[in-house]
């Protein structure tokens, strides 16, 4: 059995070297260009002459679709394997971590697998934002 410290310099050793301003850098451009393709998206729903708020919902609802779609061809983790945290921010990232463990749990059944496992990477999302929103209601209730 080993010990914790030779465990460690096992996993160093094994543990492929990373290139912090590299990936930053591919971060910060692949999640800009989901951003830029949002706001190219909403500017085209203007033009149509809808609404603002209509416009914006419609943004959404695509981005979510786009992000299910390349999720279910697997290029959403082609991309997110060189951009990183750059594809995980945008709501792209939210609609990937919904519809991966939908297509991985699906043989499981739509209950127990599809129902159960959808929410296993987002839950936590769910649950602490929900949280914080409450706290801030509250907070800013009596700020108010």
């Amino acid at each position: 059995m080993i010990n914790e410290q030779e465990y460690s310099k096992i996993v160093k050793k094994n543990s492929p070297n990373s290139n912090t301003p590299v990936n930053c850098i591919k971060a910060f451009l692949v999640g800009g260009g989901i951003c830029a393709l949002g706001q190219g998206i909403l500017e085209l729903y203007s033009a149509t002459g809808l609404s603002s708020e209509l416009s914006k919902t419609l943004t959404s609802v695509t981005l979510v679709f786009l992000g299910i779609l390349f999720t279910a061809l697997h290029l959403y983790d082609r991309l997110a394997k060189h951009a990183g945290a750059g594809t995980l921010v945008p709501i792209t990232g939210f609609a990937n971590s919904m519809a991966s463990p939908a297509m991985e749990f699906k043989s499981e059944g739509y209950v127990l697998g599809l129902g159960a496992k959808m929410f296993v990477i987002s839950g936590s999302v769910f649950v602490y934002g929900t949280l914080a929103a409450t706290l801030w209601g509250i907070i800013y209730f009596f700020i108010r």
